[in-house]
């Protein structure tokens, strides 16, 4: 979600001074695309999704991405029709009408990135204190020091946030620029054990722990790397600034998704090529996930394995931030228009940043991490990352079935229409990777996280509710909904 503040009005779209100012032309969107996807996830769930299929790590990337691309298309179908930057709450809000189901899609976006950016902080935490003990030695990486740290980290980052928007969108830039360094240093160590002595046959070997068939391995697998291809949805809401949407969407938005897919498969593939399969499963440190172990075994003798923990670091520390960016302006909206409670709407005197906002969905944020990471029998990570899964699969779900509602509707006809099977085949498989079937009975607990985030949600609309209606004896509803998160 873009993370701006909220306007007051909704854009007319007929004047100049209602309309967003068109500055985004392919390359940057492009740019920002492959930064809202590149991020934590290849760092955290590359390990895990190899450990289901072994050497075919790279095949559940590819399977996620056609899943991604599907409900890509309709998103795509769904921003030329209605181009405004409120995304999936907005789609749902045309093809229902229904307030509160509107909220819960747009809090389930709100839960996600609370989600996706704790999954970034135990990764930087893990990451860090394996850096630091690298270097110095001595260094605690036990459950203990790994919270302390996770929780001082999700800490930093609503102090970056309340700083304002401006200094965080610089930030991430910086960030950028580091997971691609980070990432390219795993595929060139990839190539490299190719060109000598890594066995290139081991991709093409399917290994599964316990009694699993193919079908239901890869299943599981792809499950787990949807949590690395999620992030495109968020480019929607974009569309008001960039030049020529109907045209530059399309084809910038796939292209990304496709770069993206390709360097995780290469990501996946170097894994494979690099570490012996009996060991993948098993890394050095699980919390800092495979890709550490790539680079101390892949380039040995070179001071790289030393530096790679803290460029990991920085490269996670993105995700972390552009989520917790997204859901605190996505809480701000709501509580603007009375949809949560009103004081979640505060911002700061000077620096006009959602403070209240910033401060709710740090303290989720901080409860979670302390909640799984105190949980031995899960693996944080895992369960992080396939819960942020779990909640956009589910709205993908409602996205595609949306696309098939408002194709009724003739009044406005989109620039891109997707083939006419797209969102019943994205549809059905994001609504089919949803199931406990595509889960290990170990991951059940995502279904529990997700439960009670959105409980937390319920509760306050209802409260809100209460509120509205007893104090203010006005209507709880969404009436800015088109601009939601500016």
């Amino acid at each position: 979600m873009t993370a701006t503040g909220a306007s007051e009005a909704p854009s007319s779209g007929t004047g100049s001074e209602s309309e967003l100012k068109r500055v985004i032309g392919p390359k940057l969107l492009l740019f920002f695309i492959i930064g809202d996807i590149i991020g934590a996830g290849i760092f955290a769930i590359t390990g895990d999704v190899a450990s289901e299929v072994g050497g075919v790590a790279w095949l559940p990337f590819l399977v996620a991405f056609a899943v991604a691309a599907l409900t890509a298309l309709s998103y795509l179908e769904l921003v030329t029709k209605h181009p405004q930057a409120a995304g999936a709450a907005l789609f749902v809000h045309k093809a229902f009408g229904l307030h509160f189901v509107t909220f819960l899609v747009a809090f389930a976006v709100v839960c996600s990135g609370i989600t996706s950016a704790s999954t970034s902080s135990s990764l930087v935490a893990s990451n860090l204190l394996t850096g630091l003990d690298d270097v110095f030695g001595g260094v605690p990486t036990g459950t203990t020091a790994t919270l302390l740290a996770a929780l001082a980290f999700m800490l930093v980052l609503a102090g970056i946030n309340l700083r304002g928007v401006g200094e965080s969108v610089k930030f991430n830039v910086v960030l950028t620029m580091v997971v691609v360094v980070a990432l390219g240093i795993i595929i060139a160590i990839g190539f490299w054990a190719m060109a000598t002595d890594g066995d290139l046959g081991r991709i093409v070997v399917f290994e599964t722990a316990g009694d699993k068939n193919v079908f239901v391995s890869i299943t599981i697998a792809t499950t787990v790397a949807f949590f690395a291809m999620v992030g495109f949805e968020d480019s929607v809401n974009m569309v008001e600034e960039t030049k020529d949407p109907g045209r530059t969407f399309p084809r910038i938005m796939l292209t990304g998704l496709g770069i993206c897919a390709l360097v995780y498969m290469l990501v996946a593939i170097s894994v494979v090529v690099v570490i012996p399969p009996g060991d993948i499963a098993d890394p050095v440190n699980p919390d800092a996930g495979i890709l550490l172990d790539v680079v101390r075994v892949g380039a040995p003798g070179i001071p790289i394995d030393t530096i790679y923990p803290f460029l990991t670091v920085f490269a996670v520390a993105n995700t972390a931030l552009i989520n917790m960016l997204m859901a605190s302006r996505l809480v701000y909206g709501m509580a603007k228009q009375d949809v949560l409670p009103r004081s979640l709407a505060a911002v700061l005197p000077g620096r006009r940043s959602p403070w209240a906002a910033i401060l709710f969905t740090t303290v989720m944020a901080l409860g979670l991490i302390t909640y799984v990471r105190l949980r031995s029998e899960s693996d944080v990570v895992v369960a992080l990352a396939g819960t942020t899964a779990l909640l956009l699969l589910c709205v993908f779900t409602v996205v595609n079935i949306c696309c098939l509602v408002l194709r009724r509707d003739r009044s406005t006809e989109p620039v891109f229409r997707a083939p006419g099977w797209v969102p019943w085949a994205g549809t059905l498989t994001s609504a089919f990777l949803i199931g406990p079937w595509a889960r290990n009975e170990d991951d059940y607990v995502q279904y529990s996280i997700a439960a009670v985030l959105l409980a937390i949600g319920v509760v306050l609309w209802a409260v809100t509710w209460m509120t509205n209606r007893g104090v203010r004896a006005k209507k709880t509803g969404f009436r800015e909904i088109e601009h939601l998160d500016e």
